[in-house]
């Protein structure tokens, strides 16, 4: 029988909350799911990035607000203490909202926050957004498919990682989206004509999609390869025949 003066150990399990990666949508605070509106509503701290608006975070009054924002040409958090906020957050809060603009799982980093989440036995659930591109296509009235012109539409960033090559590979599609153009989507568009596009391969230009201040510039291959001038919010770059101007009736 066993002393009861002896000291004895005990495991103790520290319950963590969970973590709702969770898409903002281009911008517009009426753009957001309802479920992401609702889990926003819900949070006791919501780490954000640095283009989500002042509208959507009063979404969430009652939340701790953390900005863990990345913009180009920015000083910005790296990934990793972006990964060790999101478990520490979890080990002392019930309900935590990572908030990234667009839809997280695309170009969102959402596979290395995963991990680390996974790695820290932290349960966490994916909340879809809708991504620019389908709200710079409705916005400039024009679809990335169109029957016997496009059937194809490929969706790529010339954003790269640490170590890996900046020639990127332009995609074989009939409509090709590029995220976070500006200055790359220039050197896109001159590869794209040493490749033999057509000088008059339409192009369309979006910044600032769905926000007060969004901007469209419809324009040629070529023009695109001389330069854009510069712009202050998130650019989108649509290319291909689809985004030829639709004849009016």
């Amino acid at each position: 029988m066993a002393n009861p003066s002896e000291s004895t150990t005990h495991s103790v399990h520290i319950k963590t909350g969970i973590v709702y990666l969770v898409g903002a949508g281009p911008g517009a605070v009426d753009l957001i799911t309802v479920r992401g509106a609702k889990l926003l509503a819900q949070a006791d701290i919501v780490l954000h990035d640095a283009l989500v608006t002042p509208e959507m975070l009063a979404l969430c009054p009652q939340a701790i607000k953390v900005s863990v924002g990345k913009r180009s040409g920015q000083r910005s958090a790296a990934q990793e203490h972006i990964n060790q906020q999101l478990v520490e957050a979890a080990q002392q809060h019930a309900i935590v909202v990572r908030l990234k603009g667009g839809d997280p799982m695309l170009f969102g980093r959402a596979d290395e926050e995963m991990t680390a989440l996974e790695q820290a036995g932290i349960r966490f659930e994916i909340v879809p957004g809708i991504t620019t591109a389908m709200a710079a296509a409705a916005s400039v009235k024009l679809p990335l498919t169109k029957r016997g012109v496009a059937r194809s539409v490929a969706l790529f960033t010339s954003s790269t990682a640490p170590g890996e090559s900046a020639e990127t590979r332009i995609p074989d599609c009939d409509t090709l989206i590029q995220y976070m153009g500006g200055k790359e989507a220039i050197l896109t568009a001159q590869r794209m004509l040493a490749k033999g596009f057509s000088a008059n391969h339409p192009i369309v230009i979006v910044e600032s999609c769905s926000r007060p201040e969004e901007k469209h510039l419809h324009l040629t291959l070529t023009e695109l390869a001389h330069g854009l001038t510069p712009s202050e919010g998130p650019v989108l770059v649509m290319m291909g025949e689809a985004m030829r101007l639709r004849t009016r009736y």
